[in-house]
């Protein structure tokens, strides 16, 4: 951990580069302890580097020679990164400053960050190396630098809890966590090497009942972490991954960010984690009606159900139902009430209301001709999809596994219990 003189010099170090001193790295180095030398002189030639990259100059990284080969080695690494970052920018647009931004091969704990995985609300993703005890490679999640609010921070801490609870096959699992030397949170997952599930489905060309099959362990994901008390909020495909394991797709749960304990007597985090009014929890596309609301409101485990159920209408049909086109089309209190009010077409139906490029490329990456296609999907699929989707949370599927269950029972043959709304609820609908 640094002292506040080895900080104090780092920043005069910055400050003198801003104004165009020529710092000498060599008088720095003479006044610092003899085992914090190296890791100051790598943080020092991150300083002058990311400087000289982003005003433009030419990094002269043999100057460093003098320093030894790792030292030439690193100035190189760290120009080659922050070049073909381009402009040193958060995901936001906002700079950088070099002392907030995080260097390939910096160290954390025992852990060497390798690359930039990617940018989220609350922290960055690193693909990083382990060392010892065993030599790995891992994703680091840290909380962002510029984010330390007190909700943040328990958000973050909540994410970090509700995956050290779970141990399932198709969870990526915590291995460690602690703080960076300035006060900064992380913790380390097991690394997915995988794409989102409906990129996989896709670009495989699997079958309806290839992605059905895919889709049943993802469920029993969640309702494993139902069962411990914990909801996801934010289930999407790019938090669900496909890897392939020994020549088999095994999806992952990752990004449990949004997790909110859903049992009383739960604690996630020693910090108050709340959501104030006004403020939206969650992806538009993927988010349940009751998260659409502009209140508080009690969202139980049922909310990761219609995620859920966006998602297969996604797998099956190729457009979420709330596409990105009607989004686009609408400003953001009229997207929610949308999702609050409207009741999205059956999948078979988009499939007919889609241009006809579209609907040839969906037939033809789930190896089928349109009209089997919604053949298919007509009947058993759009009710399961659709008792997922139901806006009335009690008319929904109450669980996870019951969900589940019927699209297992509809991959066995065997009778569904999802079935068409009755005319007398279609007319009572009607008149409301």
């Amino acid at each position: 951990m640094k002292s506040d003189s080895e900080d104090r010099l780092i920043d005069q170090f910055e400050d003198d580069i801003k104004t165009g001193t020529s710092p000498d790295i060599e008088s720095i180095l003479a006044m610092l302890p003899e085992d914090s030398r190296q890791r100051i002189l790598l943080e020092l030639i991150s300083i002058a580097v990311f400087h000289d990259v982003r005003k433009g100059r030419q990094v002269n990284s043999t100057s460093y020679a003098k320093f030894g080969e790792e030292a030439v080695a690193h100035a190189n690494r760290v120009q080659e990164e922050f070049s073909k970052s381009n402009g040193i920018k958060r995901a936001n647009g906002d700079a950088l400053t070099s002392r907030s931004a995080l260097l390939p091969f910096q160290t954390i704990g025992p852990y060497k960050l390798l690359s930039q995985l990617g940018v989220g609300g609350m922290g960055t993703v690193w693909l990083a190396e382990q060392e010892k005890p065993v030599k790995r490679r891992v994703a680091l999640k840290l909380i962002k630098s510029d984010l330390p609010s007190r909700e943040v921070l328990a958000r973050f801490d909540a994410e970090k809890q509700a995956l050290a609870m779970m141990a399932h096959p198709n969870i990526a699992r915590v291995i460690d966590a602690g703080d960076t030397d300035d006060g900064r949170p992380y913790f380390v997952m097991e690394l997915v090497d995988g794409i989102p599930i409906t990129k996989y489905c896709d670009s495989n060309r699997l079958s309806i009942d290839e992605r059905l099959t895919l889709f049943v362990p993802v469920c029993k994901a969640v309702q494993h972490a139902h069962q411990k008390g914990i909801l996801h909020r934010d289930l999407k495909p790019s938090n669900v991954l496909v890897a392939e394991i020994d020549g088999e797709p095994v999806p992952k749960v990752i990004d449990f960010g949004m997790a909110k304990a859903v049992q009383h007597d739960l604690k996630l985090t020693e910090q108050t984690m709340h959501t104030e009014f006004g403020s939206i929890v969650g992806t538009l596309q993927y988010m349940s009606p009751e998260q659409a609301e502009l209140s508080s409101v009690d969202i139980d485990t049922r909310t990761d159900v219609y995620s859920l159920g966006v998602m297969l209408y996604e797998l099956l049909s190729g457009s979420t139902p709330l596409d990105k086109e009607t989004l686009g089309k609408n400003a953001l209190l009229k997207a929610l009430q949308i999702i609050r009010e409207k009741d999205p077409l059956k999948p078979s139906s988009r499939l007919g209301a889609s241009s006809g490029q579209a609907t040839t490329t969906v037939s033809e990456v789930r190896k089928i001709s349109l009209v089997k296609l919604q053949k298919i999907l007509k009947g058993d699929l759009d009710w399961v999809v659709m008792k997922a989707l139901e806006k009335d949370r009690s008319r929904r599927y109450q669980s996870v596994d019951e969900f589940s269950e019927d699209i297992s029972s509809y991959l066995a043959g065997d009778a569904i219990r999802a079935r068409p709304p009755s005319t007398w609820y279609q007319v009572r609908k009607f008149a409301k």
